[in-house]
């Protein structure tokens, strides 16, 4: 198999997989319908699955009915083709602030279910109403990678940071009030928050973050060990 194919328009990566554990994953936004089409038949063709991710509702509905095995989430505004090959052990808790940030937390959990996740999610659990989230403290700290998303003030990753021991991926969410500022203030202070073990992706990257979710499960399934030589 090549590595990729020039399609004139784009090239299309078949060694993805290979290199990062996963297929190219196709970032419609700004992208035609006769663009698209395309690199999701090559795709198919070589891997049996593909996603396309920030797809409106127009193009969505139109790829469906051009391939109508695939599934189209409002929500998250994700195209889906095909399953998981693997499963992976262990459980993505997808932990949303408030109702207004479903389509980051939506394009996190679907991306990790397609990816091979088990994912479980908890919405509408923001610090403004803190016993809601205490309510599902047994949950959260049995979960084994925790994605943490909010807007605003971006406070909701820091406080599960300092109540598990396990990785906390944080997403800051373009949702908020002018001094928000379109998502640059939870960045930073997630970026400043002093809970360890918590890191922290691009504002609204919800396919980020499910990303970084799935390489962790996945390094842990496939048990790998390395000879620890002490001199």
């Amino acid at each position: 198999m090549e590595n990729f194919e020039d399609l004139g328009f784009s090239k299309v990566d078949y060694g993805r997989e290979k290199r990062q554990g996963f297929p190219e994953v196709i970032y419609g936004e700004g992208k035609t319908i006769e663009q698209i089409e395309p690199i999701m038949e090559k795709l198919i063709e070589k891997h049996g699955k593909v996603m396309v991710t920030r797809l409106d509702k127009e193009k969505g509905e139109s790829l469906v009915s051009t391939f109508p095995l695939a599934h189209y989430d409002y929500t998250a505004r994700i195209l889906l083709y095909g399953k998981p090959e693997n499963y992976y052990g262990g459980e993505v808790m997808v932990v949303c602030a408030g109702t207004s940030d479903l389509f980051v937390a939506e394009e996190a959990a679907i991306t990790a279910e397609w990816m091979g996740c088990k994912v479980k999610r908890l919405y509408d659990v923001g610090v403004a109403g803190i016993d809601r989230l205490l309510a599902f403290r047994e949950e959260i700290t049995n979960a084994d990678v925790l994605i943490v998303i909010a807007g605003m003030e971006g406070a909701l990753p820091s406080v599960i940071g300092g109540l598990v021991q396990r990785p906390v991926i944080a997403v800051p969410t373009s949702v908020g009030y002018g001094a928000h500022l379109q998502g640059i203030t939870p960045l930073l202070a997630m970026l400043s928050s002093c809970s360890s073990g918590m890191s922290v992706v691009n504002i609204d990257n919800g396919f980020g973050a499910a990303y970084q979710a799935a390489l962790i499960l996945k390094l842990v399934s496939e048990g790998v060990n390395h000879e620890i030589v002490i001199s």
